[in-house]
């Protein structure tokens, strides 16, 4: 029986290959739908509308928990799961059939948010975020959204710690913008006295929200509002680790931008398209999740995108070069010179 610590890094994995590979069997159900939420996909700029969003929800989430207006984000959060899976629905059944389990996911985090229903509803919001953002984001401007956000995502965590704040806040309201990871079979996140043992610190959040802040993945008590973050905590003490849904969306938005805008053809995979330089982003990014947790089972919070990112970027630039597509042509500036 391998040790409960990489039973629980196994089911990080599985969490994030899921999501991967549903943005990918969304794309091009998607961009059949015309789900694509700008004009030119390619145009730079895009990153930095998103990026500024990132910023104006970063602050207001700060600026609610401040004055005590959490259940509103809280209810803005379910809102925007039930949305999401409404268009990861759509894919496979009506417009109008979608509506009702996407219903009931937001009814589900409303009545009975258990570390299952949390999980499920976060794979649902990640593949149909990381899908939309995929059609939407070309390759430029994908790059530039991933390396923007590692950069602020560090910055964030080891800098200003203004994502740890955010962290504090987000630990206590059961919604999707944390992945519960549970390190023991009777674990139960609504388990009277089983309170979260692991407190994530930022990382980009959730799509649809448009925030840069669910936390990343960290260890420690979420109770303990003055907890020493750079204190390690014994993985033995703790019977779950958090990471942020930002940790496994955005480098999966380059994924899926890799597959629909990457002039490299396409592999024989079933009801998927991919292409190596998508796939090699999945590894690469699967790589960087691998790092992050080795850090984490050592009881430290850290900043995932980073690592994350950058081990998507990396993946993909090599995937595009065993292509045979040229590097200009796979940063996008093709179209620029």
């Amino acid at each position: 029986m391998f040790p409960r610590e990489y039973r629980g890094v196994a089911f990080v994995v599985g969490l994030f290959l899921v999501v991967q590979v549903g943005a990918l069997a969304l794309v091009p159900e998607f961009a059949e739908s015309g789900y694509q939420a700008v004009d030119d996909p390619k145009n730079p700029t895009n990153s930095l509308v998103y990026i500024a969003a990132i910023i104006a929800m970063t602050g207001l989430m700060l600026a609610a928990f401040r004055y005590d207006l959490d259940q509103g984000i809280r209810l803005l959060i379910v809102g925007v799961s039930a949305w999401l899976s409404w268009y990861v629905f759509s894919a496979v059944v009506s417009p109008l059939a979608a509506a009702v389990p996407a219903v009931a996911v937001g009814v589900a985090l409303l009545a009975y948010p258990e570390w299952y229903v949390i999980d499920a509803a976060g794979v649902l919001m990640g593949a149909g975020a990381a899908g939309l953002f995929g059609i939407s984001f070309g390759l430029l401007p994908a790059l530039l959204l991933l390396g923007f956000l590692a950069v602020y995502d560090a910055i964030s965590v080891y800098g200003t710690e203004h994502m740890l704040s955010l962290a504090e806040g987000v630990m206590d309201l059961n919604i999707p913008v944390v992945l519960v990871i549970p390190l023991s079979l009777s674990y139960s996140l609504l388990g009277e006295g089983a309170e979260p043992e692991g407190e994530d610190v930022g990382d980009d959040s959730l799509i649809g929200d448009g925030s840069d802040g669910d936390p990343d993945v960290d260890s420690g008590d979420s109770d303990e509002e003055d907890a020493d973050v750079s204190e390690p905590t014994d993985i033995e003490d703790r019977d779950a680790f958090f990471i942020g849904l930002g940790d496994a969306v955005i480098p999966a938005v380059l994924v899926a931008s890799a597959a629909m805008f990457s002039p490299a053809a396409n592999l024989s995979v079933p009801l998927i398209g991919i292409n190596l330089p998508a796939l090699f982003a999945m590894v690469g990014s699967l790589a960087g999740l691998l790092v992050l947790m080795s850090w984490v089972i050592k009881g430290r919070p850290h900043a995932g995108l980073p690592l994350l990112n950058g081990g998507a970027i990396g993946g993909y630039l090599i995937g595009s070069v065993v292509a045979g597509v040229p590097l200009i042509e796979a940063v996008g500036l093709g179209g620029f010179l």
